[in-house]
């Protein structure tokens, strides 16, 4: 039995093509672990920050442990109050936590390797400076959200076996805190990380264009213009738009992204439903997006013909 000559070609180059974009990938893998390895503190910090809250929960266990045993027991009244419960899980916390991590990485990546001159033995190496800058895009935008996830989800199964401790001592049913807590909101966590993360994106993009444009003091440069800005519009115009757009761009994905709704007699109770379809559509999102892109194109530029400093 013969094969085709056109069906040999076409699993060729199909296999080309997979070798191309492996190829073509590797320096990106590499370039973000090269920052994995230089920034430790990007994935030390979160864990810490999550062993402080086991510790804490601990300590409570151990001095209140018929109070810890009665919240374990209870079902939170929605899914929100799960989210923001610091009690239980803390995946609030970390959130935030992750995203400031992120935001300080994003103004230090660019200026801090040309502030101790590294950027000339990076540059000496066979790796362009679009990978450079996808790699370093790819910390706050990818690697964080994922360990966030990772610590959420670690951090509550140790709280929940803790927990299960507590319930024996106390003489409770040790299963109680399994049956309580609800485990089907591991994915609304991950679309509120992921929606948080694509939200935020534009202004990771533009802490690294200043990072890769600024000479000194980067914080500066990021942070002054828009308080300037505020300053003036509320002393001059006797307006509020740059605050308002502030407050749009760091917390606007909540409405975008989820429905909020009563129950109907229960007034503090809120349920949140998912609305992807809205979130993906939403002119905040796909211009955030496009704005970041070009800041990463132009990070890209800007890096070609930076020195150190």
């Amino acid at each position: 039995m013969t094969v085709p000559l056109a069906a040999t070609a076409s699993v060729s180059a199909a296999h080309l093509s997979a070798h191309e974009a492996l190829r073509r990938a590797r320096p990106i893998y590499w370039s973000v672990r090269r920052e994995l390895w230089e920034n430790r503190w990007v994935y030390i910090a979160p864990a810490g920050i999550a062993a402080f809250i086991l510790s804490v929960f601990l300590a409570s266990a151990l001095r209140q442990p018929n109070r810890v045993a009665e919240s374990l027991t209870v079902k939170p009244s929605s899914s929100i109050a799960v989210l923001a419960d610091s009690g239980l899980s803390g995946p609030m916390v970390l959130m935030m936590a992750t995203l400031l991590i992120g935001l300080f990485y994003s103004l230090e990546a660019l200026q801090g390797e040309r502030r101790d001159r590294s950027i000339l033995f990076w540059k000496s190496l066979p790796v362009s400076d679009a990978a450079t800058i996808l790699a370093k895009a790819l910390i706050p935008l990818a690697v964080l959200p994922v360990l966030t996830c990772a610590l959420i989800v670690a951090t509550q199964l140790a709280m929940l076996v803790l927990g299960s401790g507590v319930l024996l001592v106390t003489g409770s049913d040790p299963g109680a805190a399994w049956d309580a807590f609800p485990f089907l909101l591991w994915p609304v966590m991950v679309y509120f990380v992921v929606a948080m993360t694509l939200w935020h994106a534009p202004i990771y993009a533009a802490l690294l264009l200043i990072s890769s444009w600024a000479r000194r003091a980067p914080f500066l440069w990021a942070t002054l213009p828009l308080l300037v800005l505020t300053v003036v519009e509320r002393h001059t115009l006797y307006t509020s738009y740059v605050t308002g757009f502030l407050a749009h761009r760091s917390l606007g994905f909540f409405n975008e992204a989820f429905a909020v709704s009563a129950r109907a007699g229960e007034n503090a109770d809120r349920l949140p439903f998912l609305t992807p379809g809205n979130f993906l559509t939403s002119p905040g999102l796909l211009l955030g997006l496009l704005f970041a892109a070009l800041c990463l194109i132009a990070a890209v530029r800007l890096r070609r013909k930076r020195d150190p400093v």
